[in-house]
């Protein structure tokens, strides 16, 4: 074989061997099911506290077990603390003193804390304290650092009907925590002197176990989701849960109409706001329940998306994997209770 033939032949088994080397490494991260960036390593985030005392037992490798989040170790033993990259801590465990910060545990300096609620401003406590201590909020607000709302529209894999479900009930309530000075405590007042609302949950004394609550509610025509306070963004389970799963309609009382309308199409609810009086409001649902056209309308939005909602802590934990990279890594805030109780 002359020194050309054995050149050329060479260059051909290095560009077999790389081409075996490509393939064998790109068919092991395809029997794996996960793509994985080069070089980069897993991020470890540790649960300080389980939210509201519901402790979920952890899989070994949680976040893509269950999530398909790859790259990111969940845990939640406070042993791993030194070595945890972000560390959770749920708001209101700090407040009513069942957990407290680990100040007394040396931090390490690229570890990030994450401030973390879904309650409104109103409910979140005196935050004074937590100044300078903090890297990254998680909320439901759309301007936080990790933004986690209740619930979102996402398009339907599979276009179809809508089958709405059989009603015999006008206008429907779940409530539990009922204060009189609540302003859906006076609307709701107003409104049960007009039209009948049938009202479930503690406070009624007919509380509904977690299996009864989409049934029940399904058969009503409308749905009271009304939030215990007026903040922008906070749009809770009282619309996405109890109104959109359940399949009814919500009539909504929290911030005006085109915040609703940032997260869901404008004719699918209806908005206390819309009306000058509670009467008004009250024609207006009777006239509706009895035009079956017309109360079919606010469904048609159906046919091209789904009610999607997080079915975990953890979900919303491993989320923060897959916007690790694009968080900011030098943000503190110095002053979290201002910013908790501003209006994005």
């Amino acid at each position: 074989m002359d020194f050309k033939k054995c050149r050329k032949f060479h260059v051909f088994l290095v560009l077999v061997l790389v081409f075996v080397i490509s393939y064998s490494a790109s068919y092991k991260w395809l029997i794996s099911g996960r793509t994985q960036d080069a070089g980069r390593s897993k991020v470890t985030i540790l649960i300080w506290s389980w939210p509201v005392r519901v402790i979920s037992t952890l899989r070994k490798d949680e976040c893509w077990d269950s999530y398909h989040v790859p790259d990111c170790n969940l845990v939640n033993n406070r042993s791993l603390f030194s070595q945890a990259d972000v560390v959770i801590y749920h708001n209101r465990e700090l407040q009513n003193g069942v957990t407290k910060l680990p100040l007394d545990l040396p931090r390490p300096p690229a570890q990030k804390w994450v401030w973390f609620s879904l309650e409104s401003p109103t409910h979140n406590g005196d935050l004074r304290r937590y100044g300078g201590l903090f890297n990254w909020t998680m909320t439901y607000q759309s301007d936080a650092d990790i933004s986690v709302p209740y619930g979102k529209l996402v398009p339907r894999r599979t276009k179809g009907n809508y089958t709405i479900p059989a009603k015999k009930t006008l206008a429907c309530w779940v409530v539990s925590n009922y204060q009189s000075s609540h302003k859906r405590s006076k609307v709701y007042m107003s409104l049960k002197s007009l039209i009948p609302v049938e009202v479930y949950g503690r406070w009624a004394n007919k509380p509904l176990n977690h299996d009864q609550v989409l049934p029940t509610i399904s058969q009503c025509y409308f749905y009271l989701a009304f939030e215990n306070s007026v903040h922008t963004d906070y749009i809770t389970e009282k619309l996405w849960y109890n109104a959109f799963l359940a399949g009814t309609v919500p009539v909504v009382l929290g911030p005006p109409r085109a915040n609703y309308e940032a997260y869901i199409p404008k004719d699918s609810f209806i908005h206390v706001d819309d009306f000058a009086s509670i009467k008004e409001l009250a024609t207006f649902l009777n006239e509706l329940a009895s035009d079956k056209e017309r109360y079919d309308s606010y469904f048609r939005w159906r046919s091209d998306y789904d009610v999607k909602r997080y079915h975990s802590w953890s979900e919303r934990f491993c989320k923060i994997c897959e916007i690790y990279e694009r968080l900011p890594p030098r943000k503190i805030y110095d002053d979290l209770d201002s910013w908790s109780r501003h209006e994005p």
